[in-house]
């Protein structure tokens, strides 16, 4: 029931935050239920996958999926994602584990020092609010005009590669460039970071299926009860300040990455 417990609480940092699950999930089966850790990795992209397409529905219903965005940045990722996975063969557990904690701790750092301008960025969009995202969303619509298609690409493709390597579905880095390189306000971003995690993920995990041996049971019920915590987080997503969701985002990669480095190195 723990473990279950902690899967809705995955989910649920999922659909507010538009990341954050899989920094919940695989520490979660690895510490908390003794899973190894490529098996967990890869439990963690189906996890995640699939709770994030349960949480696009609810985002899709707020007009917070922008799909010209998620087509200039899912292909990269699904490709990187599919490279990653298959590299892991060449890599130790401790190595993956070690790299997840300094990726999550250079987000913050990055969401840190970039605060101001997405704040700049988020009001420009009207993203205050969801009256005001509403009003705005003719100047919304022709952000992706302006989009730098190579510069996505290419970050889209590190951020693939980087979940296929440590199971994680990039929210934490997807959410920050979308707000960044695509100028939408931070609720759109986490919308459609949702979908594009949840094919990213998606194509990691089946590139694992060759090299680990999956608990289907136990993957279909922890899965489960995240997508119930990314309901109760999607609806509400509307209710919570962009600010306080930004700064919340930031020390939480803080907190978890600090404990996984703890866990590796000491």
């Amino acid at each position: 029931m723990l473990a279950y417990l902690l899967a809705t609480i995955a989910g649920f940092s999922l659909g507010l935050l538009g990341g954050g699950g899989s920094i919940l999930t695989v520490p979660i089966l690895v510490y908390a239920l003794g899973i190894e850790s490529k098996l967990a990795i890869a439990m963690s992209l189906a996890i995640v996958g699939l709770t994030s397409l349960i949480g696009v529905f609810g985002h899709h219903r707020n007009g917070n999926v922008k799909y010209r965005i998620v087509a200039a940045f899912a292909p990269a990722a699904m490709i990187g994602s599919f490279l990653g996975a298959k590299s892991t063969v060449y890599m130790t557990s401790e190595f993956q584990m070690t790299l997840f904690a300094i990726v999550m701790l250079a987000a913050s750092i990055m969401m840190f020092r970039k605060s101001s301008a997405a704040k700049v960025v988020v009001e420009a969009n009207g993203g205050g609010s969801t009256a005001a995202s509403n009003s705005n969303k003719p100047q919304n619509e022709q952000a992706p005009k302006k989009l730098n298609y190579l510069l996505i690409s290419t970050q889209a493709l590190a951020v693939g590669l980087l979940s296929g390597v440590i199971g994680v579905g990039g929210g934490f880095l997807i959410v920050p460039a979308l707000v960044l390189l695509a100028r939408i306000s931070i609720k759109d971003a986490i919308g459609s970071s949702l979908l594009i995690i949840a094919l990213n993920s998606g194509t990691g995990f089946v590139s694992y299926l060759s090299l680990v041996e999956i608990p289907w049971l136990f993957l279909f019920k922890f899965t489960a009860f995240s997508g119930v915590g990314i309901l109760i987080g999607t609806r509400l997503v509307p209710h919570v300040k962009q600010e306080h969701l930004k700064k919340a985002f930031s020390v939480f990669l803080v907190l978890m990455g600090l404990f996984i480095l703890g866990k590796n190195l000491f």
